[in-house]
């Protein structure tokens, strides 16, 4: 169902996406650069380049004709209210509405926006997690405009709201957002990269940037399932549940022709985001039942961070109108792949340059080895805070279940380039890269096809896809600000050490040299071009030297060790109180998180599971009763019921440890010692009330069982 086939195409500005070309929708809610220069006077649409690029302020002057023109722009397409929408440290998005209404003083209004509007907000900051910058007292706080973002109009079965993607820092300049590290993560990156290239004779680029295609997992199940399943409703997976007798083994799901149901689904999604300027291009059934994919032709970062958020709540929106529920956990059901967040990062000039371009002849690309080079680096010397951009509650169900890369930190390059990098490394001849060949397919009604300089590596959490590298460990609820800010930071960080070598050398090319051998000699140990799944490769890995860090709690601790807060007050990315108050966020975050996952564990053994059973057994107990007094015996159901009666007495006493662990977690004061007693105590007593749980699915009556089950939550649609 779409917004006409409730109310009709004119209600709220709606563009029928039915019957409107693609090419006049695309963008149609999106206050775009093309739509500026449309609308904006030359100077001014002038000058907010000039701010884009890092070049120029912005000035009050310039933001007051902004701020009429998106003005009217906004209230001609319908709009009544605007808000600055911004990304708090909870992971999610944030918006405060104001209306566009002043009294005139006759009893009339006028629609007002003003630059000073326009260029900062000031929502309450004291409800917001800044992990001790803020007292709950203080409660100011500020939202600036990022104007590297493009302002969006937010449309919902109410009307049209006017978004403006900002910043959110506090009373005293802290950051208490994800967007404001991203943004001084990208400006480290670019002065370190400008600074590189100078160094080996680019004098035309003037700025480089960071851009990002995130690629972006769900599952779908129906909504009248989804709302018989409190866990699912109050935590986003299942905490119950078993496999039905078919799963995902046959893999007939992957890429498989798309049900008419979510054909239908997927299409008002693309338009959806299509009209907000998202470029949603490809879709597909993803390996578990009613899982799926969607991905965006890359974007700068900062874009694609604010894109990435939309789709997510664009995803959950659009299927509710189509009666379905969009799931964005890690890992909603226990035994089938779990989701995550393909994040294809490049870094990029202004004048048009991939810096992670090969080219035809990559072993005398200088620029792509330099590069390519400062990534393994960086990859190698900071694994464990990369490691710890992806550390969550749910993603700990995700990482190295032979369904995603493992929590080890490694890079994938494909055998034709590793080549070069270690005969480089090795001081040999590099020979002739594999770039140019084809690949022979022995039918002559087939064409050959052309090479990559690659093959691809669905194992490796870091692998090299032809022009970028693909950071594979990201969970698919998640926020794709924080990898990014920390690996842009990592990377700067290299490039630095990079220039200032290249700043001192007396000849160029010799220098050149001697930084990729001797770079990608000490920290090739990170490359790895095997099966990441293998037990073999974790044995390897180990003896490497290389981390393995497998939960959250431990992940996190990197945050606050000597040497990050150097790298990202050295880049003037974070400052060590910022760092500290994210530290224990994350922390607390994750406590929270087990703790309504134990507490909905609890209550649905306590309050569903055991009634369900109970009754279940009376039953079983009536039958026997009656044959027995009629001299008849049914062993089967006697041994039926013995079971049932055991599992039962191990589910309550299970249950009755899980509370106790819990209460016990609940109990301690430090964060860290908090967060790993929901780790080690809480979550395995969580799995052992599950193991009894499920056992009892497989042996009680279905229509006797509480819950939907993951036949339907999986198959129906």
């Amino acid at each position: 169902m779409s917004y006409s086939d409730e109310c009709g195409a004119e209600c709220c500005g709606e563009i029928d996406f039915t019957k409107t070309p693609v090419a006049e929708l695309y963008g149609s809610n999106s206050f775009s650069n093309a739509v500026m220069k449309q609308r904006l006077p030359k100077n001014i649409f002038k000058e907010i380049l000039a701010v884009q690029a890092g070049e120029k302020e912005l000035s009050l002057e310039v933001a007051e004709v902004v701020a009429a023109s998106i003005r009217d722009w906004a209230v001609e397409k319908g709009a009544t209210h605007y808000t600055h929408w911004f990304h708090p440290l909870t992971g999610l998005t944030a918006e405060k509405h104001d209306s566009f209404i002043s009294p005139a003083g006759d009893g009339t209004v006028i629609m007002e926006f003003s630059g000073k509007e326009l260029i900062k907000g000031e929502p309450d900051a004291s409800s917001f997690p800044s992990g001790g910058l803020r007292a709950t007292f203080e409660a100011r706080g500020y939202t600036a405009w990022d104007v590297t973002s493009p302002a969006f109009l937010k449309q919902d079965r109410t009307g049209l709201t006017l978004c403006i993607p900002t910043a959110f820092i506090s009373y005293y300049g802290q950051a208490l957002d994800k967007k404001v590290p991203l943004l001084k993560s990208i400006d480290a990156l670019n002065k370190q990269a400008i600074r590189v290239l100078r160094g080996i004779g680019n004098t035309t680029s003037k700025r480089v940037y960071t851009t990002v295609g995130p690629e972006q997992e769900y599952f779908l199940v129906d909504k009248k399932f989804y709302d018989q399943r409190p866990d699912l409703i109050l935590t986003g997976r299942t905490v119950f549940g078993v496999l039905p007798a078919k799963g995902q083994e046959m893999e007939d799901h992957y890429f498989g022709a798309l049900k008419e149901r979510v054909a239908d689904f997927m299409r008002e999604l693309n338009y959806e985001l299509w009209k907000v300027g998202i470029p949603a291009k490809t879709q597909h059934n993803e390996v578990a039942p009613n899982q799926f994919e969607i991905a965006p032709i890359y974007t700068n970062s900062t874009a694609a961070v604010d894109g990435n958020q939309l789709v997510m709540e664009t995803i959950r929106s659009v299927a509710r109108r189509h009666g379905m529920e969009g799931l964005l956990h890690e890992k909603p059901f226990a035994g089938v792949n779990g989701s995550g967040k393909h994040n294809n990062w490049s870094i990029a000039t202004d004048d048009g340059i991939n810096l992670f371009e090969p080219g035809e002849n990559p072993e005398s690309n200088a620029r792509f080895l330099l590069f390519a080079a400062a990534v393994v680096e960086a990859v190698d010397r900071y694994a464990l805070l990369i490691r710890s951009s992806t550390a969550t509650a749910a993603n700990d169900f995700r990482l190295g279940a032979n369904e995603a890369p493992p929590a080890i930190i490694s890079i994938f390059f494909g055998g034709p380039l590793t080549e070069i990098l270690d005969n480089i490394a090795e001081g040999k001849s590099s020979g002739k890269s594999e770039a140019d060949a084809k690949i022979k397919i022995g039918v002559t009604s087939l064409p050959s096809l052309p090479k990559d300089v690659s093959d691809r590596n669905r194992t490796s959490p870091f692998a090299f896809t032809g022009n970028k590298f693909e950071f594979r460990m990201v969970g698919s609820s998640q926020s794709i600000a924080t990898p990014n800010t920390y690996l842009n930071a990592a990377v700067a960080q290299v490039l630095s050490e990079f220039a200032d070598k290249l700043e001192k050398a007396s000849d160029k090319n010799d220098a050149i040299q001697a930084i990729i051998k001797e770079s990608y000699a000490k920290h090739r140990k990170v490359v790895f071009n095997g099966n990441g799944y293998s037990d073999e490769w974790v044995r390897e890995a180990e003896r490497r030297g290389l981390p393995n860090v497998r939960n959250t709690p431990d992940a996190l601790s990197v945050i606050i060790r000597s040497e990050t807060i150097a790298l990202f007050e050295a880049h003037k990315i974070f400052t060590k109180e910022e760092l500290e108050s994210r530290y224990h966020i994350y922390l607390e975050k994750y406590s929270k998180q087990v703790n309504i996952e134990a507490g909905v564990t609890i209550d649905l053994a306590r309050r569903y599971i055991f009634p369900a059973i109970t009754s279940f057994a009376g039953s079983l107990a009536s039958d026997a009763a009656a044959l027995a007094a009629i001299g008849a015996a049914n062993v089967p159901q006697a041994k039926r019921a013995k079971k049932i009666a055991d599992l039962s007495a191990e589910l309550y006493d299970e249950t009755a440890k899980l509370e106790t662990a819990l209460a016990e977690a609940q109990g301690i004061d430090d964060p860290a010692a908090q967060a790993k007693a929901y780790f080690e105590k809480v979550r395995p007593g969580m799995d052992a009330v599950r193991s009894r749980a499920d056992a009892l699915e497989r042996i009680v009556a279905k229509a006797a069982w509480p819950f939907p089950g993951y036949e339907e939550l999986l198959f129906k649609l």
